[in-house]
């Protein structure tokens, strides 16, 4: 079965002129903000000229069921908020493909044994912290928790909820996992080089890298730049730019060819020129798709930091931020997505995603799985990012035979 791509792209350009900055080209629709809760209007409009039964729940995820209301459904979805100054693919062409899915199957009036939802969760980018959605689809958000967090400047969730009269009792009755909901399929862009270097058309996702972030700081003696040997400093910097020197030994030894180790922002103290620095702090995020080799890189990792603020007269401290666990994908929905491929003709991969998705969530508690398409240069959350129409249609096409073969199983799991 195939989709219409033509349909596909016209919703990605209407959906796109929601929060389109025109200055920098960019797309502004973080979470709980105006446009995107006009973003869901538009989509809930879109859902029922379809003929889906749609509804925004109190986490503001938005609902649409085909068939049996009372039957578990195969969900299938991602997220419609963007990063600011975001890019058109990112989350939407999820939402969009599972539209064309079931205008697809709506057109063919295919018999389907179990219904189908689709959902355009709220809040994946983490404007306040976490997939705000998709959790609380699934029951993992906690009243506290929804109290106390805050967005980057400084807005309470509970506030924004507030001002689109949502409130913590309507978060917490949007759980439908396990429930309403037996299975959650996700298309999604692979903001990655991979699948382009690599010349593939579909990357059937295994799992979901789990991530650990540490705040790392090393503490020497800042001094001045011209009077002090340098055999007699306790530089700081010199310390840091040991430690990234190790990091490709590191994984080499005690990671795999999944495993990342990231230096992402570094702040020298007293950061002037003329001075030695005193203090460097700095965020270390490490991934991979098994928790045993994430241990032994934290472990490594610690142990060479320690090394190092002894050969340099630094002291050593970090603070473990988060510890994510990784997520493995169902192996019943990635075989289909990968004879979806092949009936296709299309060229795969089996590969793990080392970005976070609304799809981790779903697989701790029902079958789930993820398909990518190329993203053009690996760009993503920029107005550049960009996938090639073919390949957009390649994974659409994968996604509604995974679908329908799904839906009309008597018992697909």
């Amino acid at each position: 079965m195939k989709v219409n791509l033509e349909r596909i792209e016209n919703d990605l350009f209407e959906l796109k002129k929601i929060g389109f900055n025109p200055e920098d080209k960019g797309i502004y629709r973080p979470g709980l903000t105006d446009p995107d809760m006009e973003a869901r209007r538009w989509l809930a409009e879109r859902f029922e000229q379809n003929g889906l039964v749609t509804h925004m729940d109190g986490a503001a995820n938005v609902i649409g069921r085909l068939g049996d209301p009372d039957k578990p459904a195969i969900a299938v979805g991602s997220h419609a908020d963007t990063v600011p100054c975001g890019g058109m693919f990112d989350g939407a062409l999820g939402v969009i493909a599972a539209l064309e899915c079931v205008r697809v199957i709506n057109e063919n009036e295919l018999e389907l044994e179990h219904p189908l939802e689709i959902i355009a969760t709220s809040e994946e980018e983490g404007r306040f912290g976490g997939m705000f959605g998709a959790q609380a689809l699934v029951g993992e958000v906690k009243p506290d928790w929804i109290e106390s967090a805050r967005s980057a400047d400084g807005e309470y969730l509970t506030e924004a909820l507030a001002r689109f009269d949502l409130d913590i009792p309507g978060v917490l009755r949007a759980k439908r996992v396990p429930g309403p909901i037996m299975a959650f399929l996700e298309l999604h862009i692979e903001q990655g080089p991979v699948l382009e270097m690599e010349r593939k058309s579909i990357g059937v996702v295994e799992g979901i890298s789990g991530v650990f972030k540490w705040m790392v700081k090393l503490i020497g003696k800042a001094d001045h730049a011209g009077t002090a040997p340098m055999h007699m400093r306790s530089d700081a910097f010199m310390g840091l730019a040991d430690f990234a020197h190790e990091i490709g030994r590191i994984i080499s030894e005690e990671g795999t060819d999944k495993s990342r180790l990231t230096i992402g922002k570094v702040d020298l103290k007293p950061g002037y020129a003329h001075t030695i620095p005193g203090e460097v702090d700095f965020t270390l995020v490490g991934r991979d798709l098994d928790e045993e080799v994430m241990h032994r890189l934290a472990d490594t990792c610690r142990k060479v930091l320690s090394s190092i603020a002894r050969k340099h007269r630094l002291h050593f401290d970090y603070e473990e931020r988060s510890w994510l666990s990784p997520q493995p994908c169902n192996e019943t929905v990635m075989k289909h997505f990968e004879e979806s491929a092949r009936n296709l003709g299309l060229d795969y991969m089996v590969m793990p995603s080392g970005a976070g998705h609304d799809v981790q969530f779903f697989a701790r508690k029902v079958p789930a799985g993820m398909v990518f398409v190329p993203s053009v240069g690996g760009v993503s959350h920029a107005p550049d990012e960009w996938t090639h129409w073919d390949d957009v249609e390649n994974g659409a096409n994968v996604l509604l035979n995974t679908v329908v073969s799904l839906a009309q199983k008597k018992k697909p799991f």
